[in-house]
């Protein structure tokens, strides 16, 4: 397209306009052409490579491309032979495919060439229906039914089982065949497939799916169920003698396995059977109610609210209801649904005592908190089984807006300990999050200066993990002490100085109160903890002060000098011997002398400093 404009200007305008995405659909469109052109095996390579790219449900791993392709529908054997190569691949794409070398993945040559092919769906006939039936053609060869189901299979031996097994059914539900319907009820007739182990792996059920030495139920309607084959599982419910409520090997229905999806279609097919239990519970006592709530199916569960047997507040193993697993995860229609059943209690708490606004407000579902705060019989300062308050959850985790929606109510304590003494403001000044530490200092009620049960406050721990911004607020109170020491004697300086938080340390230095020279109960002082760090520029600051003593030793006699030359800091080595009170041949408890120190451990540039200051071996 370039080179038939005849002038240097009009290429140029014409290669601009392609990099940018503009008029390439006749560029695609004579590439497709050349792809045809090229008759036979690669005319078929390279249109079935673009369309598994183009409409896989992840990106395929070359390897995992060139098996898809290799694979001939309806055969009971898979040729290894017929596996084309990469290069080929892409050869027979005429240019439009390239590989991710980091990844490994096959990917499009430009985002506009798969939006092109999304809207000429016709290039490949019936897509889905077509990547349904090579998954299942390869799950039903000979090579993949003879795997075991006890140990983890070689996939790189197999490399497109994963992808088949995980995402036959997506492709199904898209468009299903005579020929993948069929191809489908002889893989749930196979039994004991290791796709189903593969299956449940990927639906986090690791811990079963590793026990698969034994023999484990999972039949065909549950699997269907799982995907949402709504043709499939009419055709199974009607089999003489199906248990449509019987349990798989995680314990879940088939039900139970359509709710967790979100499979509408299904569960209303399975609800309108007179046999049906919808409020069974399976796996650690989830119900299929407690599956569509945790997953946000809004649809599914107003299908279940509407049958007489469900209890919309049935616990599960862990003392978990619908009403928590929502709000915990935040999906706000489910949430009302549930608050509008008298059944329901919004304040019920699980086995470690937290309620749904607990976990609404340590994930900072801001909605969900505020219907909860407008349910009569919610406590909005309920903690848990360790004392932590929905207010101290979201002060934990910086949610400033549900911070300010629970200070708006007469009920909470915003000052409140949970159980390791920690309230509020503490863990905001831990984790650094400036803005809910500014709300909770204008209460009134909060003390900044409060310690937890090791006696750290809150300017201690800001200190000690050097947020400057919180550390600059706690020092603007008037009730907060500088320099409170915890209950191993280190001080918020002792802190910032060992972790090198050097804007830190300078705000502690301008205080009046803090003692640069305090040492803790083993004898550490800010000074030798930055020099253990090699923090140079804390040392620098500390050293211009006039109270400290830059040659104070450790319990076990070590000065900051011998710590900057056994950790090889030599530019506080450097720093160190220009101080006319640090004596370098002072011997410590073991009776070994800086230098000795730098040597055994190798550091030159700090052997060289000690031995031009005048020292010997």
């Amino acid at each position: 397209m370039i080179l038939q404009e005849p002038t240097i200007h009009g290429r140029r305008q014409k290669l601009n306009a392609i990099t940018d995405g503009l008029g390439l659909e006749s560029a695609y469109g004579k590439t497709f052409s050349r792809i045809r052109e090229q008759g036979g095996t690669k005319a078929r390579l390279g249109m079935a490579a673009l369309m598994w790219i183009s409409y896989a449900e992840r990106p395929l791993k070359a390897i995992e491309l060139c098996h898809a392709l290799a694979v001939e529908i309806g055969s009971p054997n898979l040729n290894t032979d017929n596996v084309p190569s990469i290069g080929t691949v892409l050869a027979c794409c005429q240019g439009l495919v390239a590989v991710d070398k980091k990844a490994s993945t096959v990917r499009l040559i430009h985002f506009t060439l798969l939006e092109c092919l999304r809207a000429h769906p016709g290039l490949f006939g019936t897509v889905h229906s077509t990547l349904a039936e090579t998954c299942l053609s390869y799950l039903n060869s000979q090579q993949v039914r003879s795997l075991s189901t006890s140990i983890s299979p070689d996939l790189q031996s197999i490399p497109f089982l994963e992808y088949s097994s995980v995402y036959w059914g997506v492709h199904v539900r898209w468009d299903l065949s005579d020929c993948a319907k069929q191809l489908a009820l002889k893989l749930f007739d196979c039994g004991n497939h290791i796709s189903t182990r593969i299956l449940l792996e990927a639906q986090k059920y690791n811990n079963y799916a590793l026990e698969f030495n034994r023999l484990y139920f999972f039949s065909g309607l549950h699997c269907a169920s799982l995907f949402g084959i709504a043709e499939i599982v009419t055709g199974l419910i009607e089999v003489d003698g199906c248990d449509i409520n019987k349990r798989d090997c995680v314990d879940n229905t088939p039900l139970a396995w359509a709710a967790l999806h979100g499979q509408e279609r299904v569960v209303e097919m399975l609800l309108k059977r007179g046999d049906i239990s919808p409020d069974m519970p399976g796996e650690d006592g989830q119900t299929p109610l407690w599956h569509a709530a945790w997953k946000g199916c809004e649809g599914v569960v107003k299908m279940l609210l509407e049958q007489d047997e469900v209890n919309p507040d049935m616990q599960d193993d862990f003392d978990r209801t619908p009403l928590l697993e929502a709000a915990w995860r935040g999906h706000e229609g489910v949430v009302k649904m549930l608050l509008e059943r008298d059944e329901v209690n919004p304040d019920e708490p699980d086995n470690a005592g937290g309620t749904p606004l607990w976990s609404a407000a340590y994930n900072g579902h801001e909605g969900v908190v505020k219907m909860l705060l407008e349910q009569g019989e919610v406590t909005p300062d309920k903690p848990d089984n360790g004392g932590r308050t929905p207010l101290w959850n979201a002060a934990y985790n910086g949610h400033e807006g549900v911070v300010k929606i629970l200070l708006e109510g007469d009920e909470v304590n915003a000052d409140k300990l949970e159980n390791d003494g920690q309230t509020p403001l503490w863990n905001s000044a831990y984790i650094g999050h400036e803005g809910v530490v500014k709300m909770l200092l204008d209460r009134c009620e909060v003390n900044p200066d409060k310690p937890d049960n090791d006696r750290r406050t809150p300017l201690w721990i800001a200190a000690w993990n050097g947020h400057e911004g919180v550390v600059k607020m706690l020092l603007e109170r008037g009730e907060v002490t500088p320099d409170k020491p915890d209950n191993n004697g280190r001080t918020p300086l002792g802190g910032a100085a060992l972790n090198g938080y050097s804007r830190v340390v300078n705000l502690l230095l301008a205080q009046d109160e803090v003692n640069p020279d305090w040492a803790h109960n083993d004898g550490r002082a800010p000074l030798w903890s930055a020099a253990f760090n090699g923090h140079w520029g804390v040392v620098k600051m500390l050293l211009e002060r006039d109270e400290v003593n830059p040659d104070k030793p450790h319990s076990d006699g070590r000065t900051p000098l011998f710590c900057a030359a056994q950790n090889g800091h030599a530019e506080v080595v450097k720093m160190l011997l220009q101080q006319k009170d640090v004596d370098p041949s002072k011997i410590d408890e073991s009776g070994q002398t800086p230098l000795q120190l730098a040597i055994r451990h190798g550091h030159t540039a700090v052997v060289t400093l000690l031995h031009v200051g005048g020292l010997l071996v």
